[in-house]
């Protein structure tokens, strides 16, 4: 059994090194294990049933690895696989460890930036479909609005290194007037993907003046903060050698080629192979 305990922080590729980046900068004293699945990404056009498969088999992963605690830092897994993996499957598995999503800790704080009482969420289909973010918003702000647009075209351009280019303008462009044109009064905007923060600057030249753009990574840094300090059992499982760890169950040079641009510094990573059980 492994000895150390990092956190595990969890992608279909890689978006959730946008959040690691916060987290490390923000808890920089505990070791990590970061996972992409490259191999199977994109996950937001799956069925529920495959990104629950995925994600749970990832999840597992990350146990045998000795993680007491898991990042779900993928609105989609977030979205479709989370509440069964807490609610059927650790209970099973892995009763004393957690896992965590990011849909959550930005529904908590959303409404505190919105003066209209008008949100936008711009995500995955898969995201969008599962109607996550009107449901977690309205248990703590049930008088906000919630106005949704899926954008499937803007991970595979981050994917393919093609987001500083002139044609994501097109899809940019596209998305926030769908998005302005759902609800007018709109004036605070969740990037719900943690892929879009590469498309940041983008979304701020379409989006109207004065509308307010919230990205995932600082909040899920201060969620994090917050749940290790409300649960010192679990905190206290957690190694801080400041250790990181980069893995990925694709190609280990496509990884690093793209992974400095979402985790803001060069990244080597290691292959794995999630064929083999880890029961």
């Amino acid at each position: 059994m492994p000895t150390t305990h990092p956190i595990g922080v969890f992608d279909s590729g890689y978006g959730g090194l946008t959040v690691l980046r916060s987290i490390t900068k923000r808890l920089p004293q505990y070791d990590y294990i970061y996972l992409g699945d490259n191999a199977r990404t994109p996950y937001g056009n799956r069925s529920f049933e495959t990104v629950y498969h995925y994600t749970l088999e990832c999840v597992q992963w990350f146990f045998s690895q000795g993680c007491p605690l898991v990042i779900l830092a993928c609105n989609t897994a977030s979205a479709k696989a989370l509440r069964t993996i807490q609610q059927k499957d650790l209970p099973r598995i892995a009763p004393d460890n957690r896992v965590l999503g990011v849909i959550r800790p930005s529904a908590e704080i959303i409404g505190n930036f919105s003066e209209s009482g008008h949100v936008g969420i711009l995500a995955t289909q898969g995201t969008v479909a599962s109607e996550s973010y009107p449901m977690e918003i309205g248990k703590f702000f049930p008088q906000l609005h919630v106005h949704q647009e899926a954008c499937p075209m803007w991970v595979p351009l981050i994917e393919n290194n093609e987001h500083q280019t002139h044609g994501a303008d097109f899809f940019v462009k596209k998305h926030i007037k769908s998005l302005m044109e759902k609800g007018e009064m709109i004036d605070t905007v969740l990037l719900a993907c943690t892929h879009y923060p590469l498309l940041q600057e983008k979304i701020e030249e379409y989006l109207p003046v004065g509308v307010k753009l919230l990205s995932q990574g600082d909040i899920v840094a201060d969620g994090l903060a917050d749940y290790l300090n409300r649960h010192p059992e679990m905190e206290s499982r957690c190694a801080r050698n400041g250790g990181r760890r980069f893995c990925t169950t694709d190609s280990v040079q496509d990884f690093d080629n793209h992974a400095s641009s979402f985790f803001g510094e060069p990244v080597r990573s290691e292959h794995i192979d999630l064929s083999q059980k880890f029961d």
